[in-house]
């Protein structure tokens, strides 16, 4: 019975939520979420620097996430470029002493805060000619006037930045009277007309009152309430809050202040972790909309589309008013039924017919389609549409989606069409799980938790192990080495790449899996297409073939040793132009060198096992029948004893390392264990090899673009941050970008196929002509790119 509810219960979510709903009611929420974001951007403002120094909370322990955009962690060098020959000037008491040391510690990390209680402190950089001056004005009276009166006049240079505050003196030495409150109203009334005057050419931020630990304070302390604090602060902005709006008032500081005050020494200082975020959210206030950091999305506004960017928008539009034309004309109009879904798979069923050749729109409908995912893409993670968040790692989120996912999968186990090992099935299987948990390993910032981080970079090795191994079976099995078959896997692997490389204004080394994987598709097709073309046809006749593989595998080898000990050699080879403009970020090939080396032997060794297996398999030497395990039960019972130790093993290793560097270095060497562990896991027990995950085979279907477009519509900020479709609920906006991302993801893979068998066409003689075309068309797109402007931003990772 338990048994036959399962099979009715996934039979039933599977009939009602297939693909196309799901679709449907993502396209739904995207313009229900537009349309909120629009009008709560119109009538409730759309200011990220209002966000930031007005609001926030603590993601955890001193990391401060200000509402609806992202902070960028300053360091000497950033401070020291933006604020280069620029002058700021801090003006207030003790607590403004205090912001101005954290904040001249982010230029200087050497700085120690030193210089008398109530005097004034200078701090000057000759590097880059930054001057910082402290002004010792604990109350807000006529001399801090004077003080902003005469910048106002006199021709000695003012102040680029000013940031100024001050009441817990005047709470003190006039014990909290009403009339002391009167006077300050009036004081900040007349103050408010200079620092309009300054804020015309300079920033002007005013730092409301923060609050203090009433039981800390001491008896001399013991008049400034947080109650008289409140009643100061709304007279502070009541006073400065004109129509003009040119004096900003930092009230996050204060805010922060709130969950942290309990650990001040004596109740009135902050402590230094919260000084910090007041320094940090001033450094992002004053300098994002010089240096434009790409995970500092507070205070800085879209940038404006490239040349290129303009001209992907215009082939959209044109696509979609040729499809508009043919459309008017008749053309398109009588469209085949859709194929029915498959209820099990969630996938369409082939047809039993052979479908006839794509119609004159079907290219322009796939552009169509694009276009507007495109357009989504772009909305996401070029405007200012959506809000942004920083990431933060905790163990829970991590681990906890990352057993819910595991069971998940387990719901949905089915029989396997075959047995083999490392069948169809399997493979989309591993594909999937193992996309899913980089997914989450990429969204809770697992990165900064170094086991987890070696874990992953085992996943990223088994995917360029099955790059290895699902092509060198081809080849070796069909031997067609034919320029279709080439052309069809390089569009399949680089049409969204490229695509986004034009409207995101992304170099294409920045999505780097799929360098990765097109480099080494080409390594391994060259490998195995040079003379002598060895095939399993022609090993059968005779054995002398096999050495030829193995010796083709060795020169392969060398290849890769040879390469990965010439850094210099790897580096000119390409810097090379046109090769450069591929393998390039900011101007350096040292992502693509760190990318290619880390990994350099998971190819071979999916290679070698490929080869090793369909030996095997040939000879008889494997038991792959249903049910039956793949050995005798001796060495099965060993090979799985030996494979669950290495894990364990490995596990230890991973735990035990001391930082990334030290990991990476034994990383190209140790991986193919692992991975052949879990083959051997896997595949070893005939029940194993008999069942397989639909739900983790579906996503694997669709990995790729899984991977590439995670970068900008789920993770935000070029994968810095998280994108926010609903603000204040973390959880549901999980669930809902998740939901669209999904969607979006599947929805391009369709577009790939339907665009493949229109501009990758059969005949040799037709794809030599769209050779040369797509080889203009890129020269131009270089052309373009290289006289037009950046294509990569600072910060990039």
């Amino acid at each position: 019975m338990a048994v036959l509810a399962y099979s009715l219960g996934k039979r039933d979510i599977n009939q009602h939520f297939t693909v196309r709903n799901a679709k449907l009611i993502s396209s739904a929420v995207v313009v229900l979420l537009l349309a909120v974001h629009a009008a709560s951007r119109y009538y409730g403002g759309a200011d990220t620097c209002d966000w930031l120094l007005s609001s926030g909370r603590y993601l955890g322990e001193n990391v401060w996430q200000p509402y609806g955009c992202m902070m960028h962690k300053y360091k000497s060098t950033d401070s020291k470029t933006c604020l280069a020959d620029k002058r700021v000037a801090f003006l207030g008491d003790s607590r403004i002493r205090q912001l101005f040391h954290a904040f001249i510690k982010i230029i200087n990390p050497e700085s120690k805060g030193d210089g008398n209680k109530h005097e004034d402190i200078p701090f000057h950089d000759d590097s880059s000619s930054v001057n910082v001056n402290f002004f010792w004005y604990p109350e807000a009276n006529d001399s801090m006037k004077e003080r902003l009166t005469s910048w106002t006049q006199d021709r000695s240079p003012k102040p680029d930045v000013i940031v100024l505050g001050a009441a817990a003196w005047s709470i003190k030495l006039h014990s909290g009277s009403s009339e002391s409150l009167q006077q300050y109203r009036v004081n900040l009334t007349a103050m408010a007309v200079p620092l309009e005057r300054l804020a015309e050419d300079a920033e002007v931020y005013w730092v409301l009152q923060d609050p203090v630990n009433e039981e800390a304070l001491s008896e001399s302390r013991k008049m400034i309430t947080n109650h008289q604090l409140d009643l100061y602060n709304e007279a502070a902005a009541a006073a400065l809050n004109s129509s003009k709006r040119r004096v900003k008032l930092l009230a996050a500081l204060r805010q922060a202040a709130m969950e942290t005050i309990g650990q001040s020494a004596d109740g009135l200082h902050l402590p230094e972790s919260t000084r910090n975020v007041g320094a940090t959210v001033l450094m992002n206030a004053v300098c994002n909309k010089r240096t434009r950091p790409i995970d500092g999305s507070c205070c800085q506004g879209p940038r404006p589309p490239s040349l290129l960017q303009k001209l992907a928008a215009c082939v959209f539009l044109g696509s979609a008013l040729a499809l508009l034309v043919f459309h008017t004309l008749g053309y398109g109009r009588h469209r085949h039924r859709p194929v029915p879904p498959d209820m099990e798979s969630l996938e369409e069923r082939k047809p039993a017919t052979a479908a006839g050749p794509p119609g004159p729109t079907a290219p322009l409908q796939a552009l169509c389609r694009m276009g507007v995912i495109m357009a989504y893409f772009y909305l996401c993670d070029r405007a200012d549409m959506f809000m942004k968040e920083q990431k933060f790692y905790t163990h829970a989120t991590f681990f906890v989606p990352l057993v819910y996912v595991f069971v998940l999968g387990l719901f949905f186990s089915e029989n396997s069409k075959e047995t083999k090992v490392l069948n169809r099935q399997q493979t989309d299987e591993w594909k999937g799980w193992m996309q899913l948990v980089i997914l989450i390993y990429h969204i809770s910032g697992a990165s900064a938790f170094l086991p987890v981080y070696m874990h992953v970079r085992v996943l990223v090795a088994a995917y360029l192990f099955q790059t290895g191994y699902g092509h060198f079976s081809f080849f070796w099995l069909k031997g067609d080495f034919g320029l279709y078959r080439v052309c069809q896997v390089l569009f399949r692997l680089n049409f969204l790449v490229l695509v986004l490389c034009v409207v995101m204004d992304r170099p294409y080394q920045f999505y780097y899996f799929v360098p990765l994987v097109t480099f080494w598709f080409v390594i391994v097709y060259t490998t195995l297409a040079l003379w002598p073309q060895v095939l399993q046809k022609k090993a059968n006749g005779s054995g002398m073939w096999h050495l030829g593989v193995l010796t083709k595998l060795l020169a392969l080898l060398l290849f890769i040793c040879y390469f990965a000990n010439s850094e210099g050699f790897f580096q000119r080879l390409f810097s090379v132009w046109p090769v450069s403009k591929l393998f390039e970020l900011n101007g350096s090939i040292h992502e693509w060198w760190f990318r290619w080396k880390l990994d350099r032997f998971a190819v071979i060794h999916g290679m070698l096992f490929a080869f090793v297996y369909l030996v095997l398999q040939k000879c008889q030497g494997l038991c792959e029948a249903r049910g039956e395990a793949l050995f005798s039960a001796r060495i099965s019972n060993l090979l799985l004893f030996l494979s669950v130790i290495s894990f364990m093993i490995y596990s230890i290793w991973a735990s035990s390392c001391k930082n990334k560097t030290e990991c990476n270095e034994m990383h190209p060497y140790i991986s193919v264990v692992q991975i052949l562990a879990f083959i051997l896991i896997r595949n070893i027990p005939g029940y194993a090899r008999s069942v397989y995950s639909s739900f983790f085979a579906w996503f694997g279907k669709i990995s790729l673009e899984l991977f590439i477009c995670q970068y900008h519509i789920w993770l935000a900020a070029d994968t810095k941050g998280i994108l926010v479709l609903i603000p204040g609920l973390p959880s549901l906006n999980i669930l809902v970008s998740t939901f669209v991302f999904v969607c979006v993801a599947h929805e391009i893979s369709l577009i790939t196929n339907d665009l493949a068998q229109v501009v990758v066409p059969k005949d040799t003689g037709a794809l030599l002509k769209r050779l040369g075309a797509a080889g203009l068309v890129a020269l131009l797109v270089l052309v373009l790119n290289t006289g037009g402007g950046s294509s990569s931003a600072s910060g990039d990772a």
